[in-house]
């Protein structure tokens, strides 16, 4: 899929994403990036609403697994089922999220656990930033459950 394929996707599985002004940004290589304007998402010191950077963070990981397994054909439903974000500084600014997969022995595990029990975990690292710098970084853990549909 191309990133305005994605992008409508989200925003029309996922209303919050529309909402967010998030789009896809990147996909390659196991990683992902969406990006959001600041101005939709603002708090009331001017700067990025920390629920808003926690979402944009959640989503690019839940996207990245989505793309990730849609590509091998495996059909899921994911969902989040642990998120921490550590903020750092500000998001002063139009921001981004990344997301990574994890290294080729969990990613591999998590495939095989998937094949075998239909359900699987993982976790994904990410951060958000901005311009100006590093707004925080991320940890999500999925869950993907064989069969079910988006």
């Amino acid at each position: 899929m191309i990133p305005d394929e994605v992008t409508a996707y989200l925003h029309e599985h996922i209303p919050l994403s529309r909402h967010l002004g998030a789009r896809l940004l990147s996909h390659e290589g196991g990683t992902l990036q969406l990006g959001a304007p600041l101005e939709p998402n603002l708090n009331h010191r001017g700067t990025a609403f920390g629920g808003s950077l926690s979402a944009l963070a959640i989503l690019s990981g839940w996207t990245l697994l989505h793309l990730e397994l849609r590509a091998r054909s495996i059909p899921c439903r994911l969902v989040i089922q642990r998120s921490a974000l550590d903020f750092e500084a500000p998001v002063d600014g139009d921001f981004t999220a990344v997301a990574r997969l994890p290294e080729p022995r969990v990613w591999e595990r998590f495939l095989a656990t998937l094949a075998r029990h239909d359900r699987a975990r993982v976790t994904v690292a990410g951060a958000v930033a901005c311009a100006s710098g590093a707004g925080g970084t991320h940890q999500g853990t999925y869950v993907a459950l064989r069969g079910a549909g988006p």
